[in-house]
């Protein structure tokens, strides 16, 4: 598709137009001009939105999808749907379906079920076989496949031997391992923050010390193997501690926070409202304040929605036995907009790329149309009507937003929400 983008800001510090309001002339998926006032011979569609701002397109490190087997939840097309108009025009996509996806056959069937697409999936592959923790996986065959990284969601490696040698293993076709940090041991029958609320309400804690004492030994084991380890949703201040120490003394380790570690807290707990049972679970405002700083000194390279649609009769229930997640591809950006400069949240947004698939593209002449469209100014209260995934379990509801995300260009393919 041929088009131009009237009047709309930049933001891309990597660009020579970063913050300049322009017109972009795309044709054959490949960013042709940039100026102002750019004329139209060939009659291309236009685009006109006011407020309209651009960006190179996002990218999110952990969602999941459900497909196969767990297509009650959300479906790998109407997954991409979701994600193209909430802005992000790459996903990894996390193996925590049903079967888990430890083999190169299961790669292949995400690959295929997501052609045509404009937001492009690249999977995970499962650490482990059926993500039990006891053998590594097919990891060889499924980076061949196309996995981009390796690692059990939400699930600790607890045998410390094993991340051992995976760490090693990976580093001869350069891989990349996903450790998810939790003692399980620790957290015992834990289901939200060790503190205040959880004693008021008379619900099982998850101490910070069952992340951070993970976090710690796998960065030990980083230390001693080499190659390169990605550390997803951390929660704590001590867990941005650690990392820093750990970047201080050059190991190659990056990390990601989820969007509602660093908006939300445990006092929503109030209600027993399942949809802010997550894990990590909620923190305190002391440990939100803190991720935010890591945001803001790049000690935590990328945000994640760690989008995790779940089906109501597995989230609408006694908050003992009710499943972890939260939706979060459509509420992310609007979210953000309320306590990040603009300039960081694309950054952030946008620096998977780098860790992941080396793509490093922006929005200037010649390079390729890989583009996120959205406004900032917008105030309304989110609510069931944004949502699109299939699932409603989302922790922002009711929340107020600032700014919105308009679409993706990508593939050629152009894709706006109503």
């Amino acid at each position: 598709m041929n088009l131009i983008l009237r009047n709309t800001t930049i933001i891309d510090q990597k660009s020579s137009f970063n913050k300049k309001t322009v017109d972009i002339l795309i044709s054959d998926g490949i960013i042709q001009k940039i100026g102002n006032q750019l004329e139209n011979p060939n009659k291309f569609q236009e685009i006109q939105i006011p407020n309209l701002h651009v960006s190179s397109g996002w990218f999110d490190t952990s969602v999941s999808f459900g497909e196969p087997g767990y297509e009650d939840s959300e479906t790998i097309s109407n997954g991409l749907d979701t994600a193209a108009k909430s802005g992000f025009t790459g996903v990894m996509l996390q193996p925590n379906t049903n079967p888990i996806v430890d083999n190169q056959s299961l790669v292949h069937f995400i690959k295929q079920k997501s052609q045509g697409k404009a937001t492009q999936v690249f999977p995970i592959g499962a650490l482990t076989k059926n993500s039990d923790g006891k053998d590594l996986a097919e990891l060889f065959d499924m980076k061949n496949a196309g996995a981009i990284a390796f690692g059990d969601y939400n699930k600790n490696i607890s045998n410390a031997n094993l991340m051992k040698i995976a760490l090693q293993y990976v580093q001869d076709f350069d891989g990349q391992i996903i450790a998810f940090s939790q003692d399980e041991n620790i957290k015992g029958n834990g289901v939200v923050n060790e503190g205040i609320v959880s004693t008021k309400l008379g619900l099982k804690g998850i101490p910070n010390l069952a992340e951070e004492l993970i976090i710690e030994r796998n960065l030990f084991l980083l230390e001693y193997t080499g190659g390169k380890l990605h550390i997803p949703t951390i929660s704590t201040a001590k867990s941005v501690e650690l990392i820093k120490k750990a970047k201080e003394k050059k190991l190659n380790v990056t990390c990601s926070v989820s969007v509602h570690h660093l908006v939300l807290t445990d006092e929503l707990l109030q209600e027993f409202d399942t949809r802010h049972k997550v894990l990590p679970p909620l923190r305190n405002e002391v440990d939100r304040l803190a991720l935010i700083n890591g945001i803001l000194d790049d000690t935590i390279d990328c945000i994640t929605t760690d989008h995790n649609p779940i089906d109501i009769e597995h989230k609408k229930m006694e908050f003992d036995l009710a499943k972890y997640g939260t939706i979060g591809l459509e509420s992310a950006f609007g979210a953000l907009n309320n306590i990040l400069p603009l300039e960081k949240i694309i950054q952030k947004l946008t620096y998977g790329k780098n860790i992941f698939t080396n793509d490093n593209n922006s929005v200037s002449e010649g390079e390729k149309a890989n583009l996120t469209l959205f406004t900032i100014d917008d105030e309304y209260t989110f609510g069931k009507e944004n949502i699109i995934s299939k699932s409603k379990n989302s922790a922002f509801m009711g929340q107020k937003m600032k700014g919105k995300a308009i679409g993706v260009y990508n593939n050629g393919i152009l894709v706006i929400s109503n």
